[in-house]
C-alpha cells in the first residue's frame, strides 16, 4: 500500500511517536511510506498547500502520527486539518488510520478529533493505536504496535472500517438580543478569552448580551490578535524554567492578564468538532504552566456558537478540563435554542458561584486525570521540579499506600472475615458497623444546628 504518514509533531524527525512508525517501516518493508512532516512544516504548508496536496491525492493509506497534546492533537496537527479541508481534496474512500504516544490523558478525545474529522471527509477510519511514549522501548510495545499494524492490513483486505455517521443539516442559529444597558454594578474581573472574527456577529452579539447582563466588570482578550510566534513545540525549555522558549511573552501575559481574573468565559464558534486550531494553540501555549493547575478553585464557563449538542466529543474536553483544572463549571451558553436564555443563565450562574466562593468535588474525569499527572510528575520530579513542588504543597501527592491505618484495619477486617463463625455473628452487624462514621457526623451536625 502507499501509506502517507501525516507526521503532527512540531519536532519532525525528532518526534517519539514517529519511532514506532520507523519501527514499522523495519518489520514491514514490503509496504510503501512516505513520510509529510506536517507538524514541523505547518507555517510553509500555509503559504504553499501544493506539495501535501500530492501526496494526500498519491495516498491509499493516511497515517496520522502525533503526541497528544492537551485534550487533542497538537494545534500544528489542527491548523493541517483544516487546511485540508479547505483545499477541498477528494479523500472519500480512503484508509485511515492514527499511532499516538502520551501517558494516556485523554488520548480518547485526541482519537476521536481525527476520527471524526476523517469521516466528515468520507474517508475509512481504521481505529488507531495509543501507546504510552515508553512502549517502543519494550518487548511487549512492539509486539502491540506489531499486532496493531497486522489488524491495519487485514481490515484494509477485509472492507472492514468504522461506518460513516449520518450527515446531519447545520442547526439553526437562534439570534441574541444585545440590551442596551451595561453590565458591571458589583466590581469584579471577569475576563472573557476568544477568538472572534470580525465577521462573526453571532458570537460577537453572544459575548455582548452576557457582558450586559452579568452584574461584574468584565473585559475581553481576543486571542486572535496575540502574535504569537508559534504553537508549542513540545521542547521541556519551561519545565524547569518556568519560561516558553519562544520570546513572544505569552507566558508572562498569560499570567498576568488571564489568570489574575475571578473567573474565565470562552467564547468561540465550533469548527472542525472542536474549538478551533487559533484556541487548540493557546491552549497547547498554556504548557508554561506546566501540569500545575494554577486556576483551581477559579469558576469557569462557556459561550458556544454552533451544533454544539451534537459534538459528543467536545462535550467530554470541556467537562473534563475544568475537572481536572479544578474548575466550576458554570454552564455552556450555546445558541441552539432560546439563546437570550441560555447567555443570561450562565450570568447568573456565574455570579452566584463568585459570591458564594462556590467549589466542587471532582468526578471521574477530574480523578483520573490528576491521578495520572500524579504519578507522571512524581516520576519525573528531578525535570519538572516547579510541578513537583506545586503538588506537594497542594497535597496532590495523594498516594494510596500513605493511608497505613486504613490499610491496616483492612487487614484486620480481611483476617476476622476468613472465620466462618465470625461471618455467622456477625450477619447484618457488618453493614451497621460501616455506617457508625456516617452516623457520627450526622450527630455531629444535629449538635452544631443546635
Amino acid at each position: 500500500m502507499r501509506i502517507l504518514v501525516l507526521n503532527g509533531s512540531p519536532k519532525g524527525n525528532n518526534s517519539i511517536t514517529l519511532q514506532t512508525v520507523e519501527y514499522l517501516k523495519i518489520m514491514h518493508p514490503e509496504q510503501e511510506f512516505e513520510t509529510l512532516h506536517v507538524g514541523a512544516r505547518i507555517k510553509a504548508l500555509e503559504k504553499d498547500f501544493a506539495p501535501a496536496l500530492q501526496a494526500l491525492e498519491k495516498a491509499e493509506l493516511l497515517l496520522f502520527c502525533y503526541p497528544v497534546y492537551t485534550f487533542i492533537a497538537p494545534s500544528q496537527l489542527h491548523r493541517f486539518v483544516e487546511l485540508v479541508k479547505v483545499s477541498g481534496v477528494d479523500l472519500s474512500g480512503k484508509w485511515m488510520t492514527q499511532i499516538t504516544t502520551s501517558k494516556h490523558f485523554y488520548d480518547v478525545t485526541a482519537h476521536r478529533y481525527i476520527e471524526e474529522n476523517a469521516q466528515d471527509m468520507g474517508m475509512r477510519v481504521i481505529h488507531g493505536l495509543s501507546a504510552d511514549m515508553d512502549d517502543l522501548t519494550r518487548e511487549k510495545g512492539r509486539q502491540e504496535a506489531e499486532a496493531f499494524f497486522d489488524r491495519v492490513l487485514w481490515s484494509v483486505d477485509h472492507d472492514l472500517y468504522e461506518p460513516l455517521p449520518e450527515k446531519l443539516p447545520a442547526g439553526r442559529r437562534v439570534p441574541v438580543t444585545v440590551p442596551g444597558t451595561d453590565g458591571g454594578e458589583k466590581p469584579g474581573n471577569v475576563v472573557i478569552v476568544t477568538d472572534c472574527r470580525e465577521d462573526d456577529r453571532q458570537l460577537r452579539d453572544m459575548i455582548a448580551r452576557f457582558r450586559a447582563v452579568l452584574p461584574r466588570k468584565t473585559r475581553v482578550v481576543n486571542i486572535r490578535e496575540y502574535p504569537f510566534r508559534g504553537g508549542c513545540l513540545g521542547c521541556f525549555h519551561c519545565a524547569v524554567s518556568g519560561q516558553c522558549v519562544y520570546d513572544d511573552g505569552f507566558d508572562t501575559f498569560l499570567r498576568n492578564e488571564i489568570q489574575t481574573a475571578e473567573a474565565i468565559v470562552y467564547a468561540f464558534t465550533v469548527s472542525d468538532h472542536s474549538m478551533g486550531a487559533a484556541f487548540k494553540r493557546y491552549d497547547d501555549r498554556q504548557f508554561c504552566n506546566g501540569h500545575r493547575t494554577v486556576t483551581m478553585g477559579m469558576p469557569m464557563g462557556y459561550l458556544v456558537s454552533g451544533d454544539y449538542g451534537r459534538e459528543a466529543n467536545l462535550r467530554m474536553i470541556i467537562e473534563g478540563r475544568a475537572e481536572v483544572g479544578g474548575n466550576y463549571l458554570c454552564g455552556v451558553a450555546t445558541d441552539e435554542q432560546d439563546t437570550d436564555r441560555a447567555v443570561d443563565r450562565l450570568a447568573a450562574a456565574l455570579d452566584w458561584a463568585l459570591e458564594n466562593g462556590y467549589t466542587q468535588p471532582a468526578n471521574f474525569l477530574g480523578v483520573g486525570g490528576m491521578k495520572i499527572f500524579r504519578d507522571l510528575i512524581y516520576t519525573m520530579r528531578g525535570m519538572m521540579r516547579a510541578d513537583h513542588k506545586f503538588y506537594k504543597a497542594h497535597d496532590q501527592y495523594d498516594f494510596p499506600q500513605k493511608q497505613r491505618g486504613r490499610i491496616l484495619a483492612m487487614y484486620g477486617v480481611g483476617m476476622l472475615m476468613r472465620s466462618k463463625t465470625v461471618q455467622k455473628k456477625a450477619g447484618s452487624k457488618m453493614t451497621e458497623g460501616m455506617l457508625m462514621p456516617y452516623k457520627k457526623a450526622l450527630e455531629q451536625a444535629k449538635a452544631e444546628k443546635g
